[in-house]
């Protein structure tokens, strides 16, 4: 094998111990790739059930980036990120340094280094309140959220960035489900299965209509594989909205699987005032058109499946659903209050002893 045949399988994934990563570092590693992780291990502790044979690990906080970890890689999937609205909300410099910043640097590390293919992990989240019928990559993007913003900054300044030697793509993904090692529960679909199996009900605080583009997050590991393995040019530079139109559902509608999923499970519909009332459906023409061999392996009602019987295997409790590990801003608050970490989010002498 050539030095460039084996850069090519070799693969630096940064988040690599979260919820996708730990998911995606297996199924490219069965695939045949090298997958060497880089990940602050913030969510170390937060495991529900075993890990899948997670890969050989750099723990290294984004913002402590070396140029030397980025070398002998062909390509980059960058998943690693304050990665929901609420941690955003908590601290808006601490989001722009980790999501913006710290995925600006890794680009420019990178494309020094002979990175080829950049694959960065967005979000649908961009679209913010849209009016739009459905949201395309066309769509203007309308961030709610330092969260939001922070992808919407991070995907103008890799494309600063793309030249011929250098190929950032834009994954933008919609709302994740499914088990994973490293499980949350503050995604839709999870923690609405996770409600049903420990309490018997299913309680929903808005009136239900909101629209959301789901997938699971094993489709998510296979159309990541999917885009590293795509010719150059027609992913070159390129955002896409990933998924289906046929995976978009109003809460409610997901709420009612849930509970026909849950034997003895009942619906509650108790809307109040404050509840999340963010709607946006995606369109995923391009995905498809550049992608038309892809299939999407999951719906809903098939993950839903999945959970209740994992759940059950594991003997989930309320307590367990309710526990700070599952839910990322209540175990970084917990992080803070126990002072393993410190005011800028960095790991403390504590931790580290």
């Amino acid at each position: 094998m050539t030095k460039d045949a084996e850069r090519a399988k070799r693969i630096l994934m940064t988040g690599s111990n979260g919820y996708l990563g730990s998911v995606m570092a297996p199924w490219l590693t069965k695939a045949g790739y090298e997958v060497v992780g880089l990940d602050a291990a913030y969510f170390a502790d937060c495991t529900l059930g075993p890990d899948n044979g997670q890969p050989a690990t750099v723990h290294r906080d984004l913002r402590e980036l070396r140029p030397s970890d980025v070398e002998g890689f062909d390509t980059v999937i960058h998943l690693a990120a304050l990665s929901n609205d609420p941690i955003g909300n908590l601290n808006d410099q601490w989001t722009a340094a980790i999501n913006h910043d710290g995925t600006v640097r890794l680009a420019q590390y990178a494309k020094k280094a002979g990175v080829r293919r950049f694959v960065f992990s967005s979000s649908c989240i961009m679209y913010g309140l849209s009016s739009v019928a459905e949201a395309t990559e066309e769509t203007p993007l309308a961030p709610q959220t330092q969260y939001a913003r922070s992808k919407v900054t991070a995907e103008a300044a890799l494309s600063e960035l793309a030249s011929d030697d250098f190929s950032p793509v834009y994954c933008r993904n919609g709302t994740v489900y499914g088990l994973s090692p490293r499980m949350r529960f503050d995604t839709v679909l999870n923690n609405l299965m996770g409600m049903a199996v420990t309490t018997g009900r299913v309680r929903v605080f808005s009136d239900g209509t909101p629209w959301r583009p789901v997938v699971h997050v094993q489709d998510v590991a296979r159309y990541f594989q999917a885009v590293i393995e795509a010719p150059r040019d027609v992913v070159h530079n390129e955002a896409f909205n990933m998924g289906a139109d046929t995976l978009n559902f109003q809460i409610r509608t997901l709420a009612e699987i849930v509970t026909e999923t849950v034997p003895g499970c009942e619906l509650q519909m108790v809307p109040q005032a404050g509840a999340d009332n963010r709607t946006y459906r995606a369109g995923f023409t391009k995905f498809k058109r550049t992608f038309p061999d892809f299939d999407f392996l999951w719906s809903p009602r098939e993950g839903a499946r999945e959970l209740y019987g994992a759940f059950k295997a594991v003997g989930l409790t309320h307590a367990d659903f309710k526990d700070k590990r599952f839910t990322r801003l209540a175990w970084l608050q917990h992080l803070l209050a126990s002072g393993r970490v410190d005011g800028d989010l960095r790991w403390t002498e504590r931790a580290a002893a």
